[in-house]
């Protein structure tokens, strides 16, 4: 039988906040929306989101040859609030991996683009870096 003190250890990291990204629509947020931004992402949960880092790479397919491309992400003047602006082909299907750290954290994103824009609705999220396999999924 469990004790209560071993049962609070045990129910800790549930109410332990996280560490992840949420994204939005560029269209609400006038900065972003001055950038031309495509997609708005803001980093959250428990910690301090202007400490965030936040980087992404599109990675994508274009006519069977895979490509991978460094994106820039601008900050906003809201903590932990970043765009992302069309810096990769319309051409083809992407995955645009979005990552973010903090001084003790670590979160990431794959979202789907592609001819008909970013498909912000159907992210996948983890705590844990995404694999090859992850990215190659979403590339089908």
């Amino acid at each position: 039988m469990l004790k209560p003190s071993m049962l609070a250890l045990l129910a800790a990291p549930l109410f332990a906040g996280g560490f992840f990204l949420q994204l939005g629509n560029p269209e609400a947020n006038p900065e972003a929306r001055k950038l031309n931004a495509v997609l708005l992402v803001q980093a959250a949960g428990c910690h301090d989101p202007a400490t965030a880092e936040v980087t992404a790479i599109a990675i994508g397919l274009i006519n069977g040859e895979r490509r991978t491309i460094p994106l820039q992400v601008a900050k906003l003047s809201s903590a932990g609030t970043y765009a992302l602006t069309q810096q990769w082909p319309r051409d083809g299907k992407w995955v645009i991996e979005i990552t973010a750290r903090n001084s003790t954290q670590f979160t990431n994103t794959l979202v789907a683009a592609g001819a008909d824009g970013i498909d912000r609705l159907h992210p996948k999220l983890s705590m844990k870096p995404f694999t090859a396999a992850d990215i190659e999924a979403m590339l089908e």
